[in-house]
């Protein structure tokens, strides 16, 4: 049996690519603040170093469009990340399918637990 923190980490795994796509629908955003958004909405074991791979993997599936600009502290340019029409696409479909995702494992987790008097 896997622990709870360990399970919670393989289902995030499958929806990360997702919640990157949700929080760049609220407009253009560079890695370190997809991950204080993640954050924000209560995915605090999400880290930079997992989601530059994913950043990189929805760029090449033309999921996402980027940009570079110049940092705000006199830093190096930043990439930033946005969604591309075809990424919005892929949100829309995403959402519907967690939605009967989701729905279908309420329904069996929620008939287990009345059975053992959860």
């Amino acid at each position: 049996m896997v622990e709870s923190g360990g399970r919670r980490t393989q289902l995030l795994r499958g929806v990360l690519d997702l919640c990157l796509l949700a929080v760049m629908g609220e407009g253009s955003a560079y890695g370190y603040e997809m991950t204080k958004r993640l954050r924000a909405r209560g995915l605090s074991i999400v880290g930079e170093g997992s989601i530059y791979p994913l950043l990189g993997r929805l760029e090449r599936d033309g999921l996402v469009d980027t940009h570079r600009a110049a940092s705000k502290n006199g830093g190096p340019p930043r990439k930033y990340y946005e969604l591309s029409r075809q990424g919005r696409k892929a949100l829309t479909a995403g959402i519907h399918e967690w939605e009967e995702t989701r729905d279908a494992v309420d329904a069996v987790l929620g008939l287990a637990g009345a059975e053992v008097g959860a």
